[in-house]
């Protein structure tokens, strides 16, 4: 008898450099624990942080900013995201890095623009007339091409809507049989339609199916109750960015001159000015009436001394508009020339006028004990065994080049381990491959040694 393991449907993530980062760490008083969510040590900077994430979630900060420095390293990137976890999904996080905004395509102050409008969520409430239900079938019905020519298409979709109080069989237009298609729509799928657009939004599986092997890889959701066709009051999360698109967008025809005049058109289109001040109108129009409701976001600028002189100032404009988000900085540069100037030196390349208009956390060195937790952490997250004694001897490499270099031999320790057959990393293979590969520093000064063998 044959008997095979059902594996998981759950979809297996990359792991990338702050997979490990849950949240900031916080108990509830908002005092952080030394090893928690992710993060470790730098707790006068991940308490200052929940402060910060405090007065985002009362709407106090908007239009503020935070400045992130320290050394490199130290976790700001780390912070960053720990903020953006502690927020949820429902606030948005708009990450960039400084060099970002020398695009060839559009203006730098255009690309930090339209960062800021990313960052900035609405949320529309409004009542629709919607088919809810839990989906019992889903038959497209093909017919020959009209048009002639190889091949069938589809003339309409059949779907069954189940709630608590009844079914019903719906006869769809073939466009929305595209927006299931979009959306991922399977039998046992709750969704709701919208009778006005046809618009799809699926809501997660049917709690009936949750006794399936695939439980961690989905939303459950209970079954609708209530009629299948009912009003039903929908909220929509959208940021000022979605919107800006939406209405750039030439709204040609079908025909060739208007096809043509598409593809004519560079790849990137700058939003003008003109119509993001008609988009606030009509957005301030709505809060002001009760359908929409504004949720200022975080746009998180990392390698901020990476912008220009000219970049610093449009910043300080739109930090003063009414509608900005809450703005956080990260740095590791401490006294150095500000882009696009000859001679001004400013701390961490930051004009002083803008700097004074920041709240600034600083985040320190991590010490011996403080590395070997975030590498152990870091093994866990890769799933890679490793020995305590291979750890001191990690930490040891750590605290003499940087944590980043430390991190980065775990992956080639493991791969030496299982070279040799060994179940865990051993001191041994972390001294082989620290042998293989140089750190910064060690190459920096073997370039000093030898600088007469190197073209200058």
């Amino acid at each position: 008898m044959k008997i095979e393991e059902v594996k998981s449907t759950a979809k297996t993530q990359r792991i990338s450099a702050h997979s490990h980062i849950k949240g900031l760490g916080l108990d509830e008083n908002g005092v952080p624990i030394q090893m928690a969510a992710g993060l470790v040590g730098q707790e006068s900077a991940r308490e200052a942080a929940g402060i910060v994430v405090d007065m985002i979630r009362s709407k106090k900060m908007a239009g503020r900013a935070l400045l992130l420095a320290g050394p490199p390293g130290t976790g700001k990137t780390a912070i960053a995201l720990a903020i953006a976890q502690e927020l949820g999904n429902k606030v948005p996080f708009c990450p960039m890095v400084g060099s970002e905004v020398y695009s060839t395509e559009i203006k730098k102050t255009e690309v930090l623009m339209e960062n800021f409008r990313r960052a900035i969520g609405l949320r529309i409430r409004e009542t629709k007339e919607v088919y809810e239900g839990e989906v019992t079938e889903l038959t497209p019905v093909e017919t020959e091409n009209p048009a002639g020519g190889y091949g069938k298409t589809v003339s309409h979709v059949i779907i069954g809507l189940k709630t608590a109080k009844g079914t019903k069989q719906l006869k769809l237009d073939p466009t929305i049989y595209e927006s299931l298609q979009k959306e991922k729509v399977e039998v046992g799928d709750v969704i709701y339609i919208e009778a006005n657009s046809g618009a799809v939004k699926r809501q997660g599986r049917s709690d009936t199916f949750a006794t399936e092997f695939d439980l961690e890889a989905e939303e459950y959701v209970p079954l609708p109750k209530g009629d299948v066709h009912k009003k039903k009051e929908v909220v929509q999360d959208v940021t000022l960015h979605d919107l800006d698109c939406a209405n750039a967008r030439p709204q040609g025809g079908n025909d060739i001159m208007s096809m043509m005049g598409q593809l004519m058109k560079p790849k990137k289109t700058e939003i003008t000015d003109k119509l993001r001040k008609e988009i606030n109108k009509v957005v301030n129009k709505y809060i002001d009436q009760g359908i929409a409701e504004l949720v200022p976001g975080v746009l998180f600028i990392d390698e901020v001394h990476m912008l220009d002189i000219e970049t610093f100032t449009y910043l300080h404009r739109a930090l003063e508009s009414a509608i900005a988000p809450i703005v956080i900085f990260a740095t590791n540069r401490g006294r150095c020339q500000i882009r696009g100037t000859e001679d001004i030196i400013s701390p961490h390349g930051i004009p002083l006028d803008l700097l004074d208009r920041l709240l600034i956390i600083r985040t320190l060195p991590y010490n011996k004990a403080e590395l070997l937790q975030i590498l152990k952490l870091r093994a866990s997250t890769e799933g890679i065994s490793i020995d305590e004694e291979a750890l001191t001897a990690l930490s040891e490499v750590g605290a003499n080049s940087t944590l980043r270099y430390a991190a980065q031999l775990l992956t080639p320790a493991a791969l030496a381990a299982r070279a040799e057959g060994a179940a865990r990393i051993s001191p041994q293979h972390v001294r082989d491959v620290h042998t293989l590969f140089l750190d910064a520093k060690s190459s920096a000064r073997i370039l000093t040694q030898h600088s007469d063998k190197y073209m200058k």
